[in-house]
């Protein structure tokens, strides 16, 4: 009789992964990046553990959205108070704080629990080509379709 293997803390192996955001479109490449923040893309996938990768997105501000999307499409935040909710569109959103949308994007991509929680915080996102992570040498990640 074989028996399902189930995978230890300490057999985890950690990898970092950098992706490159320029013409790529958001929703591919928050999909992406929630796949490898879980550790689907591994062999050793067990959904009740932390088994993902780190990964760092680079060029956040150059991020596609396809269509009306970036004049319709509006990000929401409640202060959690009454009355707190506010709303900026993409456009806006792109031009403030482009790192917000691509972590939301993520985030939502990523189950609602103490794992996601915990998942989310091994994705580094940053404007701009440069990142502070040279010493864990990432490894370059390339999705296969860009912007239209």
């Amino acid at each position: 009789m074989t028996r399902t293997y189930s995978p230890k803390i300490s057999e985890v192996t950690r990898n970092w992964v950098i992706i490159d955001a320029e013409d790529v479109v958001l929703g591919r490449l928050a999909s992406h990046a929630a796949i490898i923040l879980r550790g689907k893309n591994k062999a050793t996938f067990t959904p009740h553990m932390d088994m993902g990768d780190f990964v760092i997105i680079i060029n956040a501000e150059k991020v596609a959205l396809t269509g009306a999307k970036l004049a319709q499409k509006r990000a929401y935040r409640h202060s959690g108070y009454p009355g707190g909710l506010s709303s900026m569109t993409y456009a806006e959103l792109l031009e403030k704080n482009p790192t917000r949308a691509i972590e939301k994007a993520v985030r939502g991509m990523l189950p609602k629990n103490s794992i996601g929680r915990a998942q989310l915080t091994k994705l580094k996102v940053y404007t701009g080509s440069e990142h502070p992570h040279a010493a864990q040498q990432p490894t370059p990640y390339t999705l296969d379709q860009v912007a239209q």
